[in-house]
């Protein structure tokens, strides 16, 4: 996955249970920054409550700004655009309300206007708080890329290390031939001791020069691409012949050929090829001709 992919995806932030902790300890802190007296009472209580809803209500709007700007504003290319952004409409987000409710409040508690202080220290502390909470939500954002880019690594890593596994092991096949089971033994069929591999009902059988047969854990298509080409060619959906087994071919109608097959038991005398299939196969079997 590249950074721009990787950028487009959705973030799960997970940070409903942070800012649910996180807010109440920012009034706190808040308190102790604006208050020159401090004192325990219902009023503070009070104020603090009032306080801490406003907070709640100015990071959900924050938030919503964040997750709609992820999906219409991408941090890459832009990445200077999209903070400037951000954090201009956040701070309106996070100012407005507060300063809506802080006057409502103030008109139906008391008949003075906010004081002045809240307009010269507040605001700018609040401004503040919205460049940490941008800060933990870019944080958050980039530390979620870089997770999805290191998933991609690892699951590209698994990918390449099994297909490397597999053209080991079509090479290895490829060099050696099959291992197949003979009783409780595992012994190496080679190439050269092949006839033909079929399908036979729902198994894949590979018959050997004695007319034995091996049934196989892969299926035909498999097989088809661990055998040598020079060897071994694929007639039909139901066999792949090696080169030996095969006397010759006559042409029957429509272009089709007729492949005949040296006698073994187990197998037809003639296979049919289709009129598709038949130019490479004479290619394959009479490469001087072609």
């Amino acid at each position: 996955m590249t950074t721009a992919q990787s950028s487009a995806q959705p973030v799960k932030y997970n940070d409903v249970i942070l800012f649910l902790w996180l807010i109440p300890l920012i009034n706190v802190i808040n308190y102790y920054l604006t208050y020159t007296t401090k004192s325990v009472s219902w009023r503070t209580f009070f104020t603090y409550t009032i306080d801490t809803g406003m907070g709640y209500i100015a990071w959900l709007l924050i938030r919503s700004v964040i997750l709609y700007l992820d999906k219409e504003l991408h941090y890459q290319p832009h990445f200077a655009k999209r903070l400037f952004v951000q954090l201009i409409l956040t701070v309106i987000a996070c100012l407005t309300p507060i300063i809506v409710l802080t006057e409502l409040v103030n008109w139906l508690a008391t008949d003075k206007p906010v004081p002045a202080n809240f307009y010269h220290t507040d605001i700018f502390i609040f401004i503040i708080w919205v460049f940490v909470i941008n800060g933990i939500y870019t944080g958050i954002y980039f530390y979620r890329q870089w997770q999805l880019v290191e998933k991609e690594k690892q699951q590209s890593l698994l990918l390449l290390e099994e297909q490397t596994k597999m053209r080991q092991e079509e090479n290895r096949i490829r060099q050696e031939g099959f291992s197949v089971k003979l009783g409780k033994k595992d012994i190496v069929l080679a190439f050269n001791e092949i006839q033909a591999i079929y399908v036979d009902g729902d198994y894949t059988v590979t018959c050997d020069l004695n007319g034995k047969k091996y049934f196989m854990d892969m299926s035909l298509d498999k097989l088809e691409r661990s055998v040598p080409t020079e060897w071994f060619f694929r007639i039909n959906r139901q066999y792949i012949l090696h080169r030996q087994s095969i006397a010759g071919f006559e042409r029957i109608e429509n272009g089709k050929l007729n492949v005949l097959i040296k006698p073994v038991e187990i197998l037809p005398s003639s296979i049919v090829i289709s009129r598709l299939r038949a130019p490479a196969f004479k290619e394959w079997f009479q490469p001087d001709k072609s």
